[in-house]
């Protein structure tokens, strides 16, 4: 399979303070095992700036301006006590969201099969009016928007395995039908929302763990809740909020998944993909703070929309 995969420098000049979990490693980790002999066949792009209009369809204008009026010319400026920005933060920002524009036109456009986004600062926590939880514009909302705008779909969906629930793609999605929400996560935990009592209009489907949930209990809440209401829904495109928090390693929260669990997770997607809109993948970077857990997850998941998956189910 053709897999896309789109990043840029940037990223890694992003800064947040000394000690932040959301740090400018995070980057150089997925980047070196991105490297490996085993994605040679990657197709490779950079991420382009987002023109802001496109990011009007998921935040007003007078937020957008707040963001940028935000950003400093030198040292660092917080948003709140977890979101910070540096003087790259802005550019980073605009080209995250780029990433996912650019890999909406690639997949839908037939140069590639699937795509990849290494980017940050993630997006899943930035709610239409406010930046919160490291996000400052919502990458995934925004790809989506792009998707059914310039190419008329009328069913995009996302869906999220990032450990913490993305309230901000909930809430950006919340009154629109067409705008599919799946995801699993740990609750009680940041940010507070995704129990399954939130619905939205029926369009958003949370399946939340508890601490010490392990593999058995995720694959469980994907088979029951995140891929049968995904499979109604039938989506002419899937975006993936690809957090990978969730591994036993991370120590922002407490779920212990494998490597093998988000290739199982990746395979799962890719075959409802392959169902309902030709396989056509968008995926995402978000969270995912321990070094080694996430350049191992991130590994996985990528070889796995290269090749198709080896896992049996």
């Amino acid at each position: 399979m053709a897999t896309l995969m789109l990043t840029h420098p940037v990223f890694m000049e992003h800064e947040t303070p000394e000690g932040h979990p959301e740090r400018s490693d995070r980057m150089r980790a997925v980047m070196k095992v991105l490297e490996g002999e085993t994605f040679q066949d990657l197709l490779r792009g950079e991420a382009p700036l987002v023109d802001l209009e496109l990011i009007e369809k998921a935040h007003p204008r007078d937020f957008i301006e707040l963001i940028e009026a935000t950003s400093p010319e030198e040292g660092l400026q917080p948003i709140d006590a977890d979101t910070w920005m540096s003087p790259a933060s802005w550019e980073a920002t605009l080209r995250a969201a780029g990433a996912g524009v650019l890999a909406v036109d690639a997949v839908l456009e037939g140069e590639a099969d699937n795509a990849f986004c290494a980017v940050r600062p993630p997006g899943h926590h930035a709610e239409a009016n406010r930046a919160m939880g490291f996000c400052l514009f919502n990458s995934v909302a925004i790809a989506a928007h792009h998707a059914r705008d310039a190419y008329g779909l009328e069913r995009v969906a996302v869906v999220d395995f990032d450990v913490h629930h993305g309230n901000g793609t909930q809430d950006i999605f919340w009154d629109d039908e067409n705008l599919f929400y799946g995801s699993t996560h740990q609750m009680p935990l940041f940010p507070g929302t995704g129990s399954k009592s939130e619905t939205g209009v029926g369009n958003i489907f949370n399946a939340p763990l508890s601490a010490g949930d392990e593999g058995e209990q995720f694959r469980e809440a994907m088979d029951t809740v995140i891929i049968p209401s995904l499979d109604i829904f039938s989506p002419q495109l899937l975006i993936i909020s690809a957090g990978f928090d969730a591994h036993h390693r991370d120590p922002l929260a407490s779920i212990n998944l494998t490597e093998e669990d988000f290739a199982w997770t990746t395979l799962k997607l890719m075959e409802v993909a392959e169902e309902h809109c030709d396989g056509r993948i968008v995926s995402m970077l978000e969270g995912g703070y321990d070094l080694e857990g996430l350049a191992s997850s991130c590994a996985m998941h990528v070889q796995t929309l290269m090749d198709g998956g080896y896992l049996d189910d």
